[in-house]
């Protein structure tokens, strides 16, 4: 039964007002004065309602999107819009340390080009793995335009493991796209150009530029892309742009869109028209469409040649194997998107007002029956448009990208020059809803809307254009993602997200549910390469190493650890031109207890999530005294979370000296400090006692909180024995510093306790009887 818009209306608001009522510490004021005040209609009223994630609630949809020249990777959630974290991709980020540790350094490498390190791209179109073509939340692709690679991000951790460079190509719009069961990651090349990266005339642009489609193979055990095992094939110098991969009856077959097929070199330099003249006088430009699962075949059969360590299939080759046709598509076209069923693809061209449906089954048709209308330059055949289509609708202008909705038939596609979106039926041609947005809209993107059952809901249009939308903040202005609700027969706009990070291109949004992150390491992991570290140091066996080669070369080798409110060690020594490498784990278990460090002028920022090892290497080439911290707020004491390395002059002979007290403390002091040692034992007693007496086993978080506060008072059962030891000396100075160290140590343990307590009240646990 449908609830009239007024008593919807009504019932929020008396929700809202009873909130009010009830927190009166947030205003005295009722909705209607805040609506009065702030100019609020009703319909805002009912936006927001539908996007407010109260404190501590979860968003349904967990959205990747592109960081365009960022050259990183944007979460956040849905509804809330709320950004959840940039992921480091193809570009150093401080934050998680990416580019400072030698761990992400090793991955970055992996991505130079020329021996070069690039240490900057521009992601465009992520895509989430599938199984049987549905989103299974285990890793993210992503692609760089710039400088053609693919990264790779784990799910479980949300970082990235990989970066591979495509062998042949210079540039590359057209990634990532994945086969149904990520068997393949599709890229495809952007601006032609010669695969064998020499330098070759525009004279002879024709002959001896060339595009492609990279089909990268994807281990789906090892989570990693295999170089040795993907391949390319050879494509005529057109501007192959997007793809999407086959699925169902389409299966085994992929799309590529192209445009520029009229191979126009341009140049005012040398008296001709720019680019985009002759790059947009032809009707039409060529659908791609290749038979991977053949193709495949014929590279396990030994049938392709390897050039570059990685399998080409030439055009002559593709030709002859029947592995390669062309369709003609509409004019400048920007997206080609399968239909969930699989058996249409929609492609759209932003010179034109209308969307064109082409039939798969029909393509496969003239396949078999050899019906072609002629070849292109390179002899690739060309089947002809009315064998091929099954009908075009008038969208507007300026159509762009499409995806799907949980309605049969219903399709979204993007209107870039009418600033909207168009809902449509693509079975029966029928614009069913259009929708202004704000403002010149790229890609857009439904949830789950590129799988074989997309989830309708809400779609999100990334906008290129924020004009007036938000504050100003100079000629730079932020990107706007725009959300819509779709679940009705009409669409609604529901909210205005500012993206400050780069050129946002494509996003894909997965329910949150799929997604099972981590959240914590194994003690010592290596999070880079998956496995545990060979620097992995546990509690106790910190050290520090100094060794030399028979040059007389250096080097310090640190094996220390983090955990609140202490590094260890806390003082580095080194002579003046020791290469001086680091290697820190986390102690810690519980969730959410990050430690950094930072070190003046080196150049040095970790990142070190619980169980984590990172590690830094630098050459400590001027002598001098260089301070480093914790830079994560991680507890009361994290200032005191210091040290120092002393990086001492060639030659230098040290003077008898000893570290004084900057305090003198007394027998009185000392029994104080224990009297509070004692008091606050029986609080954490208490705190105990509750723990243990529910059912806190069955809470993964509570039992990591459990298990660092274990340690904690195993660490404060060591200081106070050593407090307790030099009491018996007389020794009041070193009794006092290590009862207060006990308390501390008492401190944190509470700290962990109350927070397992305040979790398990929270989260309904149980009595144990």
């Amino acid at each position: 039964m449908k609830i009239p818009r007024k008593s919807l209306f009504t019932a929020v608001t008396a929700a809202l007002f009873s909130l009010s009522v009830a927190a009166p510490v947030w205003s005295a004021d009722t909705l209607k004065d805040v609506m009065k005040k702030r100019g609020l209609t009703e319909k805002d009223i009912l936006a927001a309602a539908k996007t407010y994630t109260p404190t501590g609630g979860r968003d349904e949809y967990i959205v990747l999107s592109s960081g365009g020249q960022s050259g990183q990777l944007i979460v956040y959630g849905i509804p809330s819009m709320r950004i959840l974290k940039y992921v480091a991709v193809f570009t150093p980020e401080p934050w998680q340390g990416y580019g400072f540790d030698d761990e992400s350094k090793a991955v970055l490498a992996q991505g130079r080009i020329n021996g070069k390190d690039i240490t900057y791209g521009d992601t465009h179109h992520p895509a989430i793995s599938e199984t049987n073509g549905d989103y299974d939340g285990r890793y993210v692709f992503i692609n760089d335009k710039a400088n053609p690679r693919i990264a790779v991000i784990d799910l479980h951790d949300f970082e990235t493991k990989q970066i591979v460079v495509n062998p042949f190509f210079s540039s590359a719009h057209g990634g990532t796209f994945v086969t149904p069961n990520t068997e393949y990651v599709m890229e495809a090349a952007q601006y032609p150009a010669p695969f064998s990266r020499d330098f070759v005339p525009l004279e002879e642009f024709n002959d001896k530029y060339r595009g492609g489609l990279t089909y990268w193979k994807f281990d789906n055990e090892k989570g990693r892309l295999d170089p040795s095992q993907s391949f390319t094939f050879e494509l005529p110098p057109y501007s192959q742009d997007l793809s999407d991969a086959g699925k169902g009856p389409s299966m085994g077959w992929g799309f590529t869109n192209s445009f520029c097929s009229e191979r126009y070199v341009g140049g005012n330099e040398r008296g001709r028209p720019p680019f985009e003249a002759g790059c947009s006088s032809k009707d039409t430009d060529f659908l791609h469409v290749t038979n991977w699962k053949k193709a495949a075949e014929l590279v396990k059969a030994g049938k392709v040649k390897k050039v570059k360590g990685s399998y080409l299939i030439p055009i002559k080759q593709a030709i002859k194997e029947k592995l390669l046709y062309l369709v003609p598509e509409p004019k400048s076209p920007h997206g080609v998107d399968v239909t969930p069923d699989g058996k249409r693809i929609v492609v759209s061209g932003k010179l034109d007002s209308h969307t064109w449906v082409y039939s798969f089954d029909k393509i496969m048709k003239a396949i078999k029956a050899g019906k072609f209308e002629g070849k292109d330059a390179y002899g690739i055949p060309i089947i002809a448009l009315k064998d091929a289509l099954d009908k075009s609708v008038n969208v507007g202008l300026g159509p762009l990208h499409t995806q799907f909705d949980s309605k049969p038939c219903v399709a979204y596609t993007s209107i870039y020059v009418d600033s909207m979106i168009t809902k449509w039926d693509y079975c029966k041609g029928k614009v069913l809803d259009q929708l202004p947005i704000h403002y010149n809209v790229g890609h857009l993107m439904t949830m789950e809307g590129d799988t074989v059952s997309p989830d309708g809901k809400y779609l999100v249009a990334l906008n290129k254009l924020a004009i007036d939308r938000f504050n100003p903040v100079g000629p730079l202005h932020p990107q706007n993602h725009q959300l819509i609700d779709i679940s009705g027969d009409k669409m609604e706009l529901l909210y205005d997200m500012p993206l400050p990070l780069g050129e946002p291109h494509y996003a894909v949004a997965i329910k949150a549910d799929k997604l099972k992150p981590a959240i914590r390491y194994k003690s010592g992991w290596n999070s880079r390469a998956d496995k545990r570290s060979e620097y992995k140091t546990r509690a106790g066996r910190e050290k520090t190493e100094r060794t030399c080669d028979a040059s007389g070369k250096c080097t310090v080798e640190v094996y220390g650890t983090t955990i609140r409110s202490h590094i260890t060690p806390e003082i580095i020594e080194a002579q003046e031109g020791d290469t001086v490498k680091l290697h820190f784990t986390n102690l810690e278990r519980a969730e959410d207890e990050v430690h950094g460090f930072a070190m003046y002028g080196q150049n040095v920022q970790l990142s070190m999530e619980p169980g984590k090892t990172a590690s830094a290497t630098f050459v400590a080439d001027k002598a001098g005294v260089y301070p480093y911290y914790c830079t994560e707020f991680c507890s009361a004491l994290h200032l005191e979370m210091e040290g120092y390395l002393l990086v001492k002059p060639k030659g230098y002979k040290a003077t008898k000296a000893s570290l004084k007290a900057g305090t003198n403390y007394t027998k009185a002091d000392y029994e104080k400090q224990v009297k509070t040692n004692l008091e606050t034992q029986k609080v954490i007693d208490q705190v105990v006692g509750f723990i243990t007496s529910h059912n806190y086993k069955d809470f993964p978080t509570v039992v990591a909180l459990v298990e660092d506060a274990t340690d904690q008072l195993g660490f404060a059962k060591d200081a106070r024995a050593k407090a307790e030891a030099a009491a018996a000396k007389g020794d009041w100075n070193n009794a006092m510093l290590w009862a207060n160290q006990w308390w501390q140590y008492q401190v944190k343990t509470a700290d962990l306790g109350l927070r397992a307590k305040t979790y398990l009240e929270e989260h309904g646990a149980k009595k144990v009887k």
